[in-house]
């Protein structure tokens, strides 16, 4: 229950609405319950053709007694004209009912939205703020599954669980009052009463043996979900690889053994869940025979009238209802504290690279960076180890070396996508750490092989980043300075062409240049290229290369190459080898010193 009780500080911004929800559950009740009292008169006076008889009237308040000597003389008068007032103000009454009964649920469902929205942006902001190292280690599908089906699930018991959990226990005491009043106005034995409420305890402890197995069995059926979603999304996006070796049917095989074990898991809960319903009814139908026997035996003997007998058994039966639900409404929450674990587990995650309180603004670099012993490593393994340089502004730094040896890692530590683990880097004598992450990243830009695009217009992507900044001329610039003005015009709508997701409808070379189109739109002082040729045919390298020495210009870059013959012209080479700088120099320079790089120089050459 205490996780749940986390879970309901999303009300907190909405306790107004649920205010409001629960006036109109009260309301509700007490309509429903006032219909009830019209059968007294009806089976008496009209029915029956006799007075109404209130054996314990001492006890009733002066406006009630007045009230039924009213309806007993209006009875004695006319019968048709008696009839003809219980049938207004029963209608008057149930209009009023189902009135209340729409604004309740409606409220209710209102706080279930509001509620799931809130969950949803707490989710989203949380992912935004997270460290690249913990999407390293969990499944983008997995990711997406606490969005779509966790909170989705946290929304049902909200609007379900959460509305009966205030809704049927305000009926439940409504009809205790109206059993209460029968009890002391017309006399019902306490044998009677003792039977009614004898139900509760048969209903409570089965469902609460079954709510344990609920939750354990909610949680794995969330887990399998978010193992289907990563299929799925692992599935769509490699589509073309699946296709090309012929892997439709072992695609199909697995997913069709990943959605057996959802169906079979929910099919456990759906069994759990229903026969709390049988369970409950039988131990309502029980105590019921036995109030009927009891009840049947005090009106054949004259102490009790058909009348207040009928509005008793009608109390006990609206009692029923409200009784059942909250047995249910204990698996409900069982379900949503399951799938409020698995999204606490997200929001309570530590974030690795955070922003300092008194972090200052970094101002545009005008001096340079310096690495001082800086190590990093992915767990056990070590991937950078006591790392030392400096770059002055406007140098050309490349980074080369066998694949594995933390080239990628060293230029991701500029813009604080990892911290290191010891050592500092600095901008201008200023600690990283030490600066806001929004005037780190302002400076940097970044291309990388792996171009990421989003499914928008060729201007969103370009401009995106600086959204401050999206004019149509700067934005044509860039693309000009990239390359990409001509394919981009040819293009259906030019630059309001919507490019699909990751840029599926543009060729590898058109989305390389889209990316450095929209580095140069940023215009950073600091640019990283992490391998931005490297999976281009020769034409389009070309073209991309061409922009990438204009973006260049007047920048200070840090260039991980795959092909050498692409970094003759850096200031400065270092090559990487086990987490260190084994050399560094210009090309000829490392060249006739007959080390790594010579060697990977030419074993370049020999495969050309």
């Amino acid at each position: 229950m205490r996780d749940y009780i986390r879970l309901l500080r999303f009300l907190r911004p909405h306790l107004w609405v649920l205010l409001i929800a629960v006036i109109f559950m009260l309301l509700f009740g007490v309509f429903e319950k006032a219909s009830l009292w019209a059968a007294i008169p009806f089976v008496d006076n009209i029915l029956s053709g006799k007075a109404i008889v209130m054996p314990g009237q001492n006890y009733a308040p002066q406006f009630v007694v007045g009230i039924v000597d009213r309806i007993n003389m209006l009875a004695s008068r006319s019968q048709l004209t008696l009839l003809y007032w219980i049938l207004g103000v029963l209608g008057a009454l149930l209009f009023l009912r189902e009135a209340t009964s729409f604004f309740k649920s409606y409220f209710m469902r209102d706080l279930g939205e509001r509620v799931i929205r809130d969950i949803k942006a707490e989710i989203y902001d949380k992912f935004l703020s997270l460290s690249l190292g913990y999407y390293s280690k969990h499944p983008t599908g997995k990711l997406v599954s606490r969005i779509t089906y966790d909170a989705t699930l946290i929304r049902d018991s909200i609007t379900s669980g959460l509305t009966d959990l205030f809704d049927q226990p305000i009926q439940i005491l409504l009809g205790l009052f109206v059993v209460a009043f029968i009890k002391l106005w017309f006399n019902i034995s306490w044998a009677l009463i003792l039977l009614s409420i004898g139900v509760i305890p048969a209903i409570l402890y089965p469902v609460r043996q079954l709510g344990k197995k609920l939750k354990k069995l909610s949680k794995q059926s969330q887990d399998k979900m978010g193992d289907i979603n990563v299929n799925l999304y692992e599935t769509i996006s490699g589509m073309r690889i699946v296709k090309a070796f012929s892997m439709e049917d072992y695609e199909n095989e697995r997913f069709r053994r990943l959605n057996q074990q959802f169906y079979k898991l929910s099919m456990k809960i759906v069994k759990r869940m229903e026969i709390i319903s049988p369970i409950s009814e039988c131990a309502i139908i029980l105590c019921t025979g036995f109030v009927i026997f009891f009840a049947g035996r005090n009106i054949i003997d004259g102490n009790l009238s058909p009348g207040a007998f009928i509005v008793f058994v009608s109390a006990l039966a609206l009692m029923a209802k409200p009784m059942k639900r909250l047995a249910r409404v204990y698996g409900v929450l069982q379900t949503a504290v399951a799938a409020g674990i698995r999204i606490f587990e997200v929001l309570d995650e530590k974030i690795e690279v955070s922003e300092r309180p008194d972090a200052v603004s970094l101002s545009p670099m005008s001096e340079g960076i310096i690495f001082e012993r800086v190590s990093f490593n992915y767990g056990d393994k070590d991937v950078l180890k006591g790392v030392s340089f400096d770059v002055s502004k406007g140098e050309i730094i490349a980074f080369v070396g066998p694949s594995g040896v933390g080239k990628t890692t060293l230029v991701n530590l500029i813009p604080r996508f990892y911290d290191a683990t010891k050592g500092r880097i600095k901008i201008d004598g200023v600690d990283i750490k030490d600066a806001t992450l929004k005037s780190l990243r302002d400076q940097i830009g970044i291309v990388t092989q792996d171009t990421i695009l989003f499914n928008d217009t060729v201007s969103a992507n370009i401009a995106y980043g600086r959204i401050d900044n999206t004019s149509k001329a700067n934005i044509i610039k860039a693309a000009k300075i990239a390359n990409a003005h001509d394919f981009i015009m040819r293009t259906p709508d030019g630059y309001d062409t919507i490019i699909g997701e990751r840029g599926f409808r543009l060729s590898g070379g058109e989305k390389q240049r889209l990316a450095i189109a929209r580095a140069i739109f940023k215009n950073p002082p600091i640019l990283i290229l992490d391998e931005a040729t490297s999976q281009l045919d020769t034409e389009s390298e070309q073209l991309v290369q061409r922009a990438i020495d204009r973006l260049m210009e007047g920048r200070t870059v840090f260039v991980i190459a795959h092909r050498l013959s692409t970094i003759k012209h850096a200031t400065r080479i270092f090559v990487m080898d086990k987490g260190n700088i084994t050399e560094q120099g210009g090309h000829a320079e490392l060249m006739e010193k007959r080390g790594l790089y010579k060697k990977l120089y030419e074993m370049q050459f020999k495969d050309a």
